[in-house]
């Protein structure tokens, strides 16, 4: 085998007596947990946005922008809840580049896995307390979410993943909304398939333990566009989109049918700016429609201090050394904007 095998990894149960969360953690997260589980049961019917950096390259900066999200949730409480995307795991389309934190805890430096599973959970556990709000991160590898599960209150699965069998099976053990998105052909079936998938029972390996789930009924869609055979981005945020969603929806046994549109990737032609209008487009379309406005429950976006992006090293504070964001500014008139019109 051409494997070097480095270091072994301490178990959850070992990082967790690391890096352990207090009571007043543990009570933020159940409360939170219950009032996030109630937009999906339709026991809520306030917006949920789920905003954030693309990557959480740095804990400082990733910090202030949720402490600064906790001051306009504050203000909007009413129609929106907020959870803070704070994604420290990435997948790269070829394989290179900045993997996320979980790999590279400094991004200007190599990988150091042990450290990087260190820096993601003290960055989460930092964010709650100083914020009071939990978060969401994306599941990229199935066996790391372990080392979050007492922290998360949302998971996303990739275009890249949803295929995968055990993103799914993993998915179907955990007991807070995870959002599968649509795979970057664009195929709904296959996303449809890995809801139903993920809302059943298995038995199934995880961390050399055979284990049974007990399935998760707050698995949903998450519809972030397409890219065709020829590279092209293809949106699938506009009326008549959701409205095909719906319908194959309602030709299959799920539990608490729910759409949240991504307003950037291939939505927004990876063109950040588009996401308030996306936004504001889907927000309308919740207006004309009862149907929409029961199944499409939120947005996904991607926000950070400074708009833009800039390479690893770059050294501008605040802002993405993956995708570009929205700008504060930008972020904050468009939250107001969007509560103004739920």
């Amino acid at each position: 085998m051409s494997y070097e095998y480095v270091k072994t990894i301490p178990s959850p149960k070992e990082i967790m007596e690391i890096l352990p969360i207090s009571e007043e953690i543990r009570n933020t997260k159940k409360e939170r947990d219950q009032i996030i589980k109630k937009i999906f049961t339709n026991e809520d019917d306030r917006f949920l946005l789920i905003i954030g950096p693309c990557s959480a390259d740095r804990e400082d900066a990733v910090c202030d922008y949720v402490n600064r999200i906790k001051g306009i949730q504050e203000k909007v409480k009413d129609k929106i809840v907020i959870v803070p995307r704070v994604y420290t795991n990435k997948p790269r389309t070829t394989g290179e580049g900045y993997k996320g934190m979980v790999h590279q805890p400094n991004p200007s430096k190599g990988s150091n896995m042990y450290q990087g599973i260190l820096a993601m959970r003290h960055m989460h556990i930092r964010v709650i307390r100083e914020s009071g709000l939990t978060c969401a991160d994306e599941m990229l590898y199935p066996e790391n979410y372990a080392y979050l599960e007492d922290l998360l209150s949302y998971v996303a699965i990739g275009a890249r993943s949803v295929e995968n069998q055990q993103h799914r099976l993993t998915v179907s053990g955990i007991d807070v909304p995870a959002g599968m998105k649509n795979p970057t052909g664009g195929d709904m079936s296959i996303m449809l398939n890995a809801i139903k998938a993920a809302q059943l029972k298995h038995t199934m390996i995880y961390r050399n333990w055979e284990v049974k789930t007990s399935g998760n009924p707050l698995t949903h869609a998450i519809m972030r566009g397409s890219v065709n055979q020829y590279g092209q981005s293809i949106p699938n945020y506009h009326y008549e989109d959701i409205v095909r969603l719906m319908e194959q929806y309602g030709q299959r046994d799920l539990k608490n049918p729910t759409i949240i549109i991504d307003t950037n990737h291939s939505n927004s032609n990876k063109q950040p700016k588009q996401q308030p209008r996306i936004g504001m487009e889907v927000i309308k379309n919740r207006s004309l429609n009862s149907s929409i406005k029961r199944y499409v429950k939120g947005l996904m976006i991607e926000s950070y201090i400074v708009e833009g992006r800039q390479e690893v090293g770059g050294g501008v504070y605040g802002k993405s050394i993956t995708d570009a964001c929205l700008s504060w500014e930008q972020t904050e008139r468009m939250i107001y904007e969007m509560a103004d019109k739920l």
